[in-house]
């Protein structure tokens, strides 16, 4: 009996360092069938190479993997996924955001010491030598592989439009998000008959097509002229240059039980775009995203890009922090001189730390003294 949907579901901390300072989140996105362990897993070794290998080469790094239903088929009993892409896309939003708030803590003196000045999520009290860690503000670095990697476009896009007083804290995956590694991702660049292909192939992997009976939403939802790869494509697209993004694509054909084939080719898997980076793996589609030993093909390369953008983020990241905080601050003193007419309000002076903006309490109080202001005259 094949095994369907997720058997990890939600945020899972796969590796956490012990001795050094956390400073990036690198978060993986598994695709349909896929699971937030098991997709990363090599199926002989049993290695994990998220949490057997990665820390070796980048030790600063929470190491987190997100699990969601992404059934596709009815086999096995199970009730298939009725959230659509849109669905997962807000969910992973929320449930990270949620996760990186809840992990927030203080940080050992020792650390305080090396590191309070210049990278984000650190706000060091000097009187009492500690550290306070801000999670939220931490780099992100998305690894996904297949469909997830359209999932976290949408929800970068999504995350993008989070800027009003009550969501904003959603805005800060976006602002905080460094890297994205695509393993094997259907992009644009093709036909929508050639999307629907790819998706049916990604569907079949597991059972093969003459008995599967595919009832999902998420599928539908891809059909569906709202929900295709090519719109999701079209909404990332703006935001693409704020990011580094490497395409990964298979150089080996995948068996599907009654055939031998691509599933996604490497025009639609790493499209040529200028500022980013694409290179093939010597592997099918289900093994483009496990990782036995360090010779494993593909791995090197995986590893030299993730390091590369560890040791940027920081002080990138850092930089649009102060920029959204003064964004979202001057878009607050718009509303408020909407909501009052004309009357003055005394110019709001940047902020220069995000955590510090709460954007609610100050603005509620100043509104409803010049309400009360304009009811004197």
């Amino acid at each position: 009996m094949p095994r369907t949907g997720s058997l990890h579901n939600g945020i899972i901390e796969l590796f956490r360092p012990s001795e050094d300072p956390i400073e990036i989140d690198i978060v993986a996105v598994h695709g349909l069938q896929g699971d937030a362990r098991r997709t990363w897993t090599h199926e002989a070794s049993k290695v994990c190479w998220l949490s057997d290998l990665l820390p070796n080469y980048i030790k600063n790094a929470r190491i987190l993997s997100w699990g969601y239903n992404a059934n596709t088929n009815s086999f096995g009993g199970k009730a298939t996924s009725s959230d659509r892409i849109l669905q997962h896309a807000g969910t992973l939003l929320e449930e990270l955001q949620n996760d990186r708030e809840v992990s927030s803590d203080i940080l050992c003196k020792e650390h305080a010491r090396l590191d309070f000045v210049f990278k984000p999520g650190r706000h060091v009290c000097l009187r009492l030598g500690l550290c306070f860690e801000d999670a939220t503000e931490r780099p992100i670095i998305f690894i996904c592989h297949s469909l997830g990697g359209i999932i976290v476009k949408r929800a970068l896009t999504l995350s993008q439009g989070r800027t009003s007083a009550k969501s904003a804290r959603l805005h800060m995956i976006y602002t905080c998000t460094y890297g994205i590694l695509f393993f094997g991702t259907p992009h644009s660049g093709s036909s929508k008959a050639r999307q629907l292909d790819t998706i049916h192939k990604l569907a079949s992997l597991i059972v093969p097509k003459r008995v599967a009976r595919f009832e999902t939403s998420l599928v539908t939802g891809i059909e569906d002229d709202s929900e295709t790869i090519q719109n999701i494509a079209e909404d990332f697209s703006p935001l693409m240059s704020r990011y580094h993004i490497m395409f990964l694509w298979e150089q080996l054909r995948t068996d599907m039980k009654y055939t031998m084939d691509y599933i996604v080719d490497r025009d639609s898997a790493a499209p040529i775009l200028d500022g980013t980076d694409r290179c093939g793996i010597a592997a099918d589609h289900r093994g483009i995203c496990k990782f036995e030993k360090v010779d494993s093909p593909g791995f090197k390369v995986v590893i030299v890009a993730l390091k590369r953008y560890c040791v940027a983020a920081p002080a990138r990241i850092s930089e649009r922090l102060m920029e959204s905080a003064n964004s979202l601050s001057e878009k607050r003193r718009y509303e408020v001189m909407e909501l009052v007419g004309d009357s003055p309000i005394s110019p709001v002076s940047p902020v220069s730390d995000i955590s510090s903006f709460s954007g609610e309490s100050s603005l509620s109080d100043r509104m409803n003294r010049l309400r009360m202001k304009r009811e004197e005259k």
